[in-house]
This record gives C-alpha cells, structure tokens and sequence, in this order.
C-alpha cells in the first residue's frame, strides 16, 4: 500500500520551503529550503535551487515509506503578491521527476479580507 503525505511548498521571490508532512500535517517528515542547497543569496527562489530542494526532500521521503503526495503551493499572501514565485513549478516538476505520485494540486496562499494596509504610502513606491 502506498502512503500518503502532503508536500506543503511556500515560494516566495527570495526563498523556497518545502515541507512534506503526514496527512494530517502534524507530523514532519522531510524539509528543506533555498538556504539549504545553495552558497549565495541572490539564487535562493530560482527555479534551479527550487529543482535542487524538491530533490532533497523526495528523497527523504522515499526513503520513509512515502509514495504518494498531494502539494499545497502557498505564496506570500496577506497584503503582500498573491501569486506563487518562480521556483513553484520546478519544484512540482522535480518531485514527479523523482518518484513521487501527485494527487491534487491546491493554491493555499492567505488572501485578506481586508486587513493592514499594503506598505508604501499614500501615493505608492515611488521609483
């Protein structure tokens, strides 16, 4: 029987974490992020860095028994961008690459029901 478990991926434009717990998401199994693999800090949350992370953890996984996984792709959110950064897809390609079965694949990024205001000012950043 496979096991299951849930690859929780946050992606920002500085930074990748991924995260695979047990279905109930109270257990950790495998983690790791862009800081991780990589020397520098400007290649963090590039898609190479996110191939390499999603590596590492697929590995991790495999080798406790975990086969099949459903992703939560969650970007900043909140009154920051609501979109995923650019190293979310390659991570999701390099988990298949590496074995792992994909069942569903949720956005999970916190939106706000109106909440704080967005930094910057009145009149925006102003470049």
């Amino acid at each position: 029987m496979a096991r299951e478990g849930i690859a929780h991926v946050f992606a920002s434009f500085n930074n990748i974490i991924i995260t695979i717990t047990d279905m109930t998401g109270a257990e950790t199994i495998a983690r790791c992020s862009g800081g991780m693999v990589t020397k520098s800090a400007k290649d963090e949350g590039s898609p190479y860095t996110a191939m390499k992370v999603a590596q590492v953890v697929a590995e991790a996984a495999l080798e406790k028994g975990i086969t099949k996984i459903n992703v939560k792709v969650r970007g900043q959110g909140g009154n920051k961008t609501g979109t995923p950064g650019k190293g979310a897809q390659a991570a999701i390609r390099a988990l298949v690459r590496a074995g792992l079965k994909i069942g569903k694949i949720e956005d999970v990024t916190p939106i706000p029901h109106d909440g704080c205001r967005k930094k910057g000012g009145r009149r925006g950043r102003r470049v």
